[in-house]
């Protein structure tokens, strides 16, 4: 999962500039993709499979310590 970032939204200038409003619109859609994606694994981690693995994981890391 991503981790938590802060990002300030850039202001409007003062001329309308259709690339730069064309640049915003398609980071902002990449964010919710991202974003989407990010509910979707944490949904599909109580699977018995991404379960089982991170079982594995959390086992493996409390033992390296």
């Amino acid at each position: 999962m991503s981790g938590t970032r802060t990002t300030t939204l850039p202001v409007a200038a003062p001329v309308y500039d259709a690339q730069n409003e064309a640049v915003t619109r398609r980071n902002l859609e990449f964010l919710l993709d991202q974003v989407e994606n990010d509910l979707l694994v944490a949904k599909t981690q109580s699977d018995s499979t991404g379960s089982l693995a991170m079982r594995r994981f959390q086992f493996l890391l409390m033992g390296a310590s």
